[in-house]
């Protein structure tokens, strides 16, 4: 189809930022979704087709509303790309604190889980039906790091939810693909430069890579025909140590 719409969740900054920008680049109607609405102008900014919404991803009645002003604006959704997310304090697993478990449960979870299903319900009934929903996994959701319980179990959670969606999505030509991203240049990243623990106690400068090239891979995912998925998908800064991890 000419025109292409899609959802970005946490796009004020950093992936979500870099991702909604590539894709507007390549001719797609673009809603930005995030907490604060100034991010998300600036990453439209200049763009007659992009659209800044606020919504918190983990609270039902903001992604509701939300999806409604993309139904009603666009009348139809091709794509989402399930961003939004936040990690705690590094910390021993006893010492975690609930209210950190549940803030990562509800932006990395409960959230992804809210705006996959808005995003569905629009799929599923539209004309043509069907679309492609990204999950932003990482690679902690196949190694953890030291500390990071609520993370780790959330990204591991993405990648059932994104099977659970592949196979209840079949039958409406809707599909999931999960991108699992290691050490993109990103605010969230910014103290890796400095050292971070590894899993025998040392601290070490990880290397990033660019974040530009994290949002051309969603891109390159959300151009194929939904007669073809890449389920899922992994880019990683070279010599980041994560296949040594552990």
């Amino acid at each position: 189809m000419a025109d292409r719409y899609a959802v970005v969740t946490g796009a004020g900054q950093g992936i979500g930022r870099a991702a909604a920008q590539a894709l507007l680049a390549d001719g797609w109607t673009v809603a930005v979704l995030g907490r604060r609405l100034a991010p998300l102008e600036e990453t439209i900014a200049g763009q007659e087709r992009g659209l800044a919404l606020t919504a918190d991803v983990g609270a039902r009645d903001e992604v509701e509303a939300a999806f409604a002003e993309v139904k009603s604006r666009f009348g139809r959704l091709d794509l989402l790309f399930n961003n939004a997310g936040r990690g705690a304090p590094a910390v021993d697993f006893d010492e975690l604190p609930f209210e950190d478990w549940n803030g990562v449960v509800a932006a990395n979870l409960t959230g992804s889980f809210l705006c996959a299903q808005a995003a569905y319900r629009i799929m599923k009934h539209q004309s043509p039906r069907g679309g492609r929903i990204i999950n932003n996994g990482s690679i902690s959701a196949h190694a953890p790091r030291p500390g990071a319980a609520a993370y780790t179990a959330t990204k591991h959670a993405i990648t059932g939810l994104t099977k659970q969606i592949v196979l209840d999505g079949r039958k409406h030509d809707i599909t999931a693909s999960q991108i699992d991203i290691g050490n993109a240049a990103t605010p969230m990243t910014e103290r890796m430069t400095k050292g971070v623990m590894q899993p025998d106690g040392s601290m070490m400068v990880e290397p990033r890579m660019d974040v530009a090239l994290v949002g051309r891979t969603v891109a390159h995912m959300a151009s194929m025909p939904l007669e073809a998925n890449i389920p899922f998908l992994t880019i990683m800064a070279t010599k980041m140590p994560w296949l040594g991890r552990g």
